[in-house]
């Protein structure tokens, strides 16, 4: 394959900004470029010591755009694109308002095939390179998303949703269908090409005590495999999970009674914790994912960033689309920063980033793989125009230095900041 430089500013970790010096961790070249080869990072450096040592580069400069790795959203509903920014309900309303509706249509798998290639088109505009998301109880709409994420060549994570109450008839299951639906699902996709399969019971209150001992005991046979569900997302949720697990010490435990609390789950929101549920997530090494659109849209609460930072907590971001009022991380990452302000905290413009990356991936545990401008990574990348509106633009020129020229992008920037995305080192669109 023919080696490509990609010109332009580059900005990379080596390290968390959450826990480290940020002058020892950011790592930011003002002319850099990014050398791929067969879909892969193959060094990064500036840019007239990569040009002379690879004078036979094909060259593609973005000037003074700026280079990272894609982001990765690491907690969506691809199902719910379509009724994004539905108005006015809180949780269990808005499901049963708009979710379980739209989510019925997914049986349909011309349906399914047509919203996943929608949502990829959207996330790909806003420089969104690896997603996991939830899908429906429909095995077509796990097999659309992973074929249309196939064909895109992207890394992607997803898995059937699974319910057996509190839902329409048409998105229940059985346990034991759950569990063999999952796991032929499992079979097929997980591991192939860039693919990997999500074990996804919905929340408790959507599943009886059996599917959720039948989900533990799938994730028992396939630990290798995420596992993702909803916690602790709203005051009123957290209510209901008491009433249907009378005998449970907390939320968390109706998780963890049945095998469902491990180092490779994705707790989505985690917002009102006890302190129980904080130790035992802390040691298993649990990750949890930060929402801010969605928590603000459906008014679920205030996330404790910097709190859960300081105990060690593993976390990432998200979208939670169609929850979430945007396909957009420079929008959730913007989210996050104005929810830590009513928190009494101020994420660093590189503490947004990293989350939005690096942060993601690791909640993933797939920064050995994305989420990083590094020797080995996958070529995954998004190029951003600094100054792609004038309002942007007349910020970013007083701006001393980059972070201060970052963050007007991050706190006002849209997919018009997206110059380019490239996947598996190719442009979009020409892959």
């Amino acid at each position: 394959m023919t080696k490509r430089l990609i010109l332009g500013q580059t900005l990379s970790f080596a390290g968390d900004p959450f826990h480290e010096p940020l002058s020892e961790v950011a790592r930011h070249e003002r002319r850099g470029a990014v050398l791929v080869e067969d879909g892969r990072i193959a060094a990064i450096g500036p840019a007239d010591d990569l040009r002379a040592a690879h004078p036979q580069a094909e060259i593609t400069d973005h000037g003074d755009a700026l280079i990272t790795a894609g982001f990765v959203d690491a907690h969506a509903h691809y199902p719910q694109t379509a009724m994004i920014a539905s108005w006015g309900k809180r949780l269990i309303d808005w499901l049963n308002s708009y979710t379980f509706p739209e989510e019925m249509r997914f049986a349909d798998a011309d349906y399914a095939a047509e919203i996943a290639a929608r949502y990829f088109d959207l996330t790909l505009s806003n420089g969104t390179t690896t997603v996991c998301s939830y899908c429906t109880i429909h095995p077509e709409s796990v097999d659309a998303f992973f074929a249309e994420a196939q064909r895109r060549g992207l890394r992607a994570l997803a898995g059937k949703t699974c319910m057996d109450r509190n839902a329409p008839e048409g998105l229940r299951d059985t346990p034991a269908r759950a569990y063999d639906e999952s796991k032929a699902l499992l079979k097929t996709w997980h591991g192939v090409d860039r693919l990997s399969y999500v074990i996804t019971p919905r929340f408790s209150p959507t599943s009886t005590p059996e599917q959720l001992e039948a989900m533990g005991a799938l994730w028992a046979e396939f630990p290798d495999c995420p596992m993702q569900t909803h916690l602790s997302e709203q005051t009123d949720e957290i209510a209901w999970v008491k009433d249907l697990f009378p005998d449970a010490r907390d939320y968390l435990d109706t998780y963890e009674t049945f095998g469902l609390l491990g180092g490779r789950g994705l707790y989505g929101h985690a917002i009102h914790l006890e302190p129980r549920e904080r130790d035992r997530l802390r040691e298993v090494d649990a990750a949890l994912i930060h929402c801010p659109t969605s928590n603000t849209f459906i008014g679920s609460g205030i996330f404790d960033m910097a709190g859960l930072m300081a105990a060690g907590q593993r976390v990432g971001l998200a979208t939670d689309t169609g929850g979430g009022s945007s396909f957009s991380m420079l929008r959730t990452m913007a989210a996050a920063y104005e929810i830590g302000q009513l928190n009494g905290s101020a994420l660093h413009p590189a503490q947004l980033y990293w989350l939005a990356t690096q942060g993601s991936a690791r909640a993933l545990r797939l920064d050995d793989r994305i989420g990083n401008l590094a020797p080995g990574m996958d070529a995954d990348l998004v190029v951003l125009d600094l100054a792609s509106t004038p309002a942007i633009a007349q910020r970013a020129a007083r701006a001393d230095d980059l972070w201060e020229a970052l963050f007007p992008t991050i706190m006002m920037g849209d997919d018009r900041a997206v110059q380019a995305v490239y996947v598996g080192g190719a442009p979009v669109g020409t892959a």
